[in-house]
């Protein structure tokens, strides 16, 4: 949430940077709490959503971007984005009769947001991106069949593409928003990854977020950043940090060695690392160079 009448109305900072964090949780269905990372604290303030939103029995909150938020409801076969600072919601019809999809992105744009759902209803795998300006769906076939068991992830926004990480053997593979088309990485990955997770700010960084060991067991966990050799114009991956071995061990043990349950994304300069298991959170603060775990 980044717009300076939020920041300013809930932040005891005057710092242009503060920025906040938005936590839910499926049994907390009556509101969302704030964090603010200028103060490094809690706000006083949550965030009450309205009633067809805050129950988990109705409604499924599946993607977030910038202070837009997106359910599904079930029972009317459609997904509703809610508008945070607008309080406004706006109702996207599904354009299969069937309900039925392995994951949704959400993108939030200058003039309004994107949808990006990957589905196989049916007998067909395709991807369908919806736009908030034109009100319309557009269809995509061949989607499921390239990122295979792990579709039911989300992407990660970068440089109008949805980056996408496979399971073994680990590629990155991106979706182009506008043509369709989808590309491989050519960037070659680092020997040795147990896992593999993408982040981004946006247009001008895309990390990748791995654990590197040997026998499905992760010994570290590092950051490398894409970058383009300007001489040949091919793409590569160049490490920029490793977790601290006791952070990573604590951070290791609490996912048990089971990856699936590791999930990163990008907030305002920090790369976060979560777990869905263990209710803490880890960020690695990049302008600065160092690791914090969120106070509970």
């Amino acid at each position: 949430l980044f717009t300076p009448h939020f920041v300013s109305k809930h932040s005891l900072s005057s710092s242009s940077f503060s920025s906040f964090i938005i936590l839910s949780h499926p049994q907390s269905d009556k509101k969302c709490s704030l964090f603010n990372i200028g103060s490094n604290s809690w706000c006083e303030v949550s965030i009450y959503l309205p009633r067809i939103l805050s129950s988990p029995l109705c409604s499924n909150l599946l993607s977030s971007s910038n202070g837009l938020l997106c359910f599904s409801i079930p029972r009317s076969s459609c997904f509703v984005v809610y508008n945070l600072l607008a309080k406004s919601l706006r109702r996207v019809n599904f354009p299969i009769c069937l309900f039925d999809y392995e994951s949704l992105t959400l993108v939030s744009t200058d003039n309004g947001f994107k949808l990006f759902v990957l589905s196989s209803a049916g007998s067909s795998n395709q991807a369908l991106v919806y736009s908030s300006t034109v009100c319309s769906w557009r269809r995509f076939e061949g989607s499921t069949q390239i990122l295979s068991e792990s579709c039911h992830q989300k992407g990660v926004f970068y440089n109008g593409c949805l980056f996408f990480t496979t399971l073994e053997p680990f590629h990155v593979v991106y979706f182009h928003l506008e043509s369709g088309i989808w590309e491989g990485s050519t960037a070659v990955l680092p020997r040795d990854l147990t896992f593999v997770r993408v982040a981004s700010d946006g247009y001008q960084k895309l990390y990748l977020i791995a654990g590197v060991g040997t026998s499905g067991i992760s010994r570290s966990i590092k950051i490398w950043e894409l970058r383009k050799d300007e001489d040949q114009g091919a793409d590569y991956w160049v490490e920029v940090e490793t977790l601290p071995e006791m952070v990573c061990r604590k951070f290791v043990s609490v996912c048990y060695h089971n990856y699936e349950h590791v999930y990163c994304f990008w907030h305002k300069g920090l790369i976060c690392l979560c777990c869905y298991t263990w209710p803490e959170m880890l960020y690695f603060k990049v302008s600065r160079g160092t690791w914090h775990w969120l106070p509970k």
